[in-house]
């Protein structure tokens, strides 16, 4: 599996993005829920012995680059739901469900990558070291911890440079580029949440996940790249 850094660069970038007060929020699951969610030409990635589903809420900030006289960084808060996979020669993920707080951001998503976005109203605040995000059947707020060092399955489910999708027939790799993430410990003060139902994914095997927060990161976005097909055998 991949490590820490990014497996290529992104240049030029079709998006800059800044990945603020991220919460990564995960627990185990049974690989056999989790294959029919995928695109074909991907193989769903056994970690430490289980698949992973990770709940990850962030404030996102983006623009397009080069944009002259930009206002600055659009703000809003989104919430993820993915799992993880590889094509043969990139480990990756796969977006089970993505919540966005912007309808603009949704419609461009869903219609340019083929992305399961859903616009759902929601907002991200920070007070005294615990970040809460509020999206319509959703709550969480993570308090922040001290800082750690990656382990080996730590690393696996927050190092992942490239997203993959099925659209318009196919299935595509979006690429991204950014420096390793800066992780805390974190407590879950609250944690409620239909999204994984919405998805269509049973109960996880434990009901108590695993939590890190981050805040944050500069990221480069990709173009799409239509994955090659037949590497990997599902």
């Amino acid at each position: 599996m991949g490590g820490e850094l990014a497996d290529e660069r992104v240049r030029p970038a079709l998006s800059l993005q800044r990945w603020d007060r991220v919460a990564f929020v995960h627990w185990r699951y049974r690989p056999d829920a989790l294959r029919p969610h995928l695109p074909p030409g991907v193989r769903l990635q056994v970690i430490d012995g289980s698949a992973w589903v990770g709940l990850v809420p962030l404030v996102l900030h983006l623009r397009a680059p080069r944009l002259l006289g930009a206002p600055g960084w659009a703000e809003l808060a989104e919430l993820n739901v993915r799992t993880y996979v590889t094509d043969g020669q990139h480990d990756g993920l796969v977006f089970l469900r993505v919540h966005c707080a912007r309808r603009l951001v949704t419609a461009a998503l869903r219609a340019g990558l083929g992305l399961p976005y859903a616009y759902v109203p929601g907002t991200a605040a920070t007070r005294a070291g615990v970040t809460t995000w509020a999206m319509a059947g959703t709550c969480v707020a993570v308090e922040a911890g001290a800082p750690v060092v990656p382990d080996p399955l730590l690393t696996a489910l927050t190092a992942r440079f490239s997203a993959f999708t099925r659209h318009a027939g196919a299935t595509w790799r979006v690429p991204v580029e950014h420096p390793p993430w800066p992780l805390h410990e974190a407590r879950t003060l609250r944690l409620r949440t239909d999204v994984l139902c919405r998805t269509g994914l049973p109960d996880p095997q434990d009901d108590r996940p695993l939590a890190h927060w981050s805040p944050g990161v500069d990221v480069r976005v990709g173009a799409p790249r239509r994955a090659a097909p037949g590497r990997v055998a599902l």
